[in-house]
């Protein structure tokens, strides 16, 4: 059972050609980013944010030049981390339909080959240069659709997080001033 699924899968990429094995080491590395910021979104920066947070309420001042720089230079970094790996990602989105156009040219190649050697009457030679042509663009086409909504999700989650360790930082400010106000 297992090594029939392996032999499938390696005549899937036999009949792909080298360039479809490229697409899916590469749809691997995209994967391995996408999952790696969901984590970092769901897990790591809560923490993250709290961290900060933490940070800026135990200074004592806030309302100075100084302190709001410190406080723009916490919500910086927050933003720097929300945003790593996402240019990566995109990158890749980006270049996976581009392998798979190369997959067609290589294929297309292949059956001007077999036309070259024995002319039309090659049916055969001829289907595996199609196949070389079309699995690759499949593929880089359908792996890039997904990237580009997951990018695009990412990007979204990373700009409300940021916006949420802003804020996180001005409802604490703004408390203290309350607070300040009720004590006098």
């Amino acid at each position: 059972m297992m090594f029939d699924q392996i032999e499938m899968m390696r005549d899937f990429f036999t009949k792909g050609g080298p360039v479809l094995v490229s697409i899916f080491l590469l749809s691997i590395v995209l994967w391995i980013l996408i999952l790696e910021r969901y984590y970092f979104l769901f897990k790591v920066c809560p923490g993250k944010i709290n961290q900060i947070v933490k940070e800026w309420q135990e200074r004592q001042d806030h309302s100075s030049w100084y302190a709001l720089k410190i406080k723009d230079g916490l919500v910086s970094e927050v933003s720097t981390a929300l945003k790593q790996n996402l240019i990566p990602i995109q990158t890749l989105t980006g270049i996976l339909p581009l392998l798979g156009l190369l997959g067609t040219v290589t294929g297309m190649i292949s059956i001007f080959e077999v036309l070259n050697v024995f002319g039309t009457g090659n049916a055969r030679g001829m289907a595996e240069g199609i196949s070389r042509a079309l699995l690759p663009t499949t593929a880089g086409l359908a792996t890039s659709i997904i990237g580009i909504y997951f990018s695009a999700d990412l990007n979204k989650r990373a700009k409300t997080r940021e916006m949420m360790a802003k804020d996180a930082l001005t409802i604490e400010r703004k408390t203290n001033k309350i607070q300040d106000l009720l004590t006098k």
